[in-house]
């Protein structure tokens, strides 16, 4: 019974949580109503807050941000606002991405949330000073989950759409995943599979959305950490993925810390951990994602 109350209390969370109050304004995903959507309340539609960098100041580079929540709720905050201004502070714009969540929402909802996203972005690139080839996309346990899955399941777009948006492709051109949820399998966090599959899942839809199984050599580059005490969400999804990533010959880069709990963010009050977020830049910034391009 406890059990009941704790996931109610998160659905509610989920359905009225306010984000945070200097948060900028998000912008719909569909303005005209979202495809599926359930209602018209404010978790019905799924938007981007925009985190520019100002004009003059940006290397062209755009992160899409997933925060985490299990699927039922969304950590808008550390999860979401803080990283977009830890961004910004390298020279790269953010979009903190509110997408649809369960159990009111199941797969592909949550992914056509995030390659929507992807899509939007790159369309309004000249617009947000961006190049539309450095389009990525962070994500943040169950938020890991949605990215590794824009990541590994994304299409080039199609190009007798009505919507000009949904001409361009949803693939992302690099991953971010942190402590993130990969795997259905052994090692899955059951709530997020739950909430995103529903109690009785068809196995090959498990099995499709075990993104360590779904790798290919177009899979993006990706920078992952993870700590090896994380109660929640077992390090091996990391390790899992980053074996994939590996063997399919897609550049890839794997932090694992011994220790830290689970839903760290930029883990500010620990001495080793918050060293990740200079990882990260270091890894950003090899890859030529910091440098301001000619435009």
């Amino acid at each position: 019974m406890r059990r009941y109350f704790l996931s109610f209390a998160l659905f509610l969370g989920a359905g009225f949580a306010q984000p945070p109050a200097n948060m900028p304004k998000a912008d719909r995903l569909w303005p005209g109503g979202a495809p599926g959507a359930q209602g018209t309340e404010d978790i019905d539609q799924p938007s981007l807050a925009p985190y520019l960098v100002p004009a003059g100041r940006g290397t062209g580079t755009a992160v899409i941000v997933c925060p985490g929540g299990g699927y039922i709720h969304l950590a808008m905050d550390h999860e979401g606002d803080q990283i977009a201004k830890w961004l910004n502070s390298l020279g790269v714009s953010a979009f903190v991405l509110k997408y649809r969540l369960g159990p009111k929402y199941h797969h592909p909802v949550e992914l056509g949330d995030a390659q929507r996203a992807i899509r939007t972005v790159r369309s309004k690139a000249a617009e947000y000073r961006l190049l539309p080839d450095r389009i990525g996309i962070m994500g943040f346990s169950a938020g890991g989950h949605l990215a590794s899955t824009a990541g590994t399941h994304f299409d080039a777009g199609d190009s007798g759409a009505t919507d000009p948006i949904d001409r361009l492709s949803s693939r992302p051109d690099f991953l971010v995943l942190c402590y993130p949820v990969i795997s259905f399998g052994d090692v899955a966090h059951q709530g997020s599979r739950r909430n995103l599959l529903g109690d009785n899942p068809d196995p090959k839809l498990v099995e499709s959305l075990s993104n360590e199984t779904q790798v290919t050599a177009r899979t993006p580059p990706t920078f992952l950490f993870h700590t090896t005490t994380d109660a929640t969400v077992p390090v091996e999804n990391s390790v899992m993925f980053y074996a994939a990533l590996h063997k399919a010959g897609v550049p890839a880069e794997l932090h694992i810390y011994e220790r830290g709990p689970h839903g760290v963010g930029l883990a500010q009050t620990d001495e080793a951990l918050s060293s990740w977020p200079a990882r990260l830049a270091d890894w950003l910034r090899v890859r030529g994602l910091l440098n301001a391009a000619a435009r």
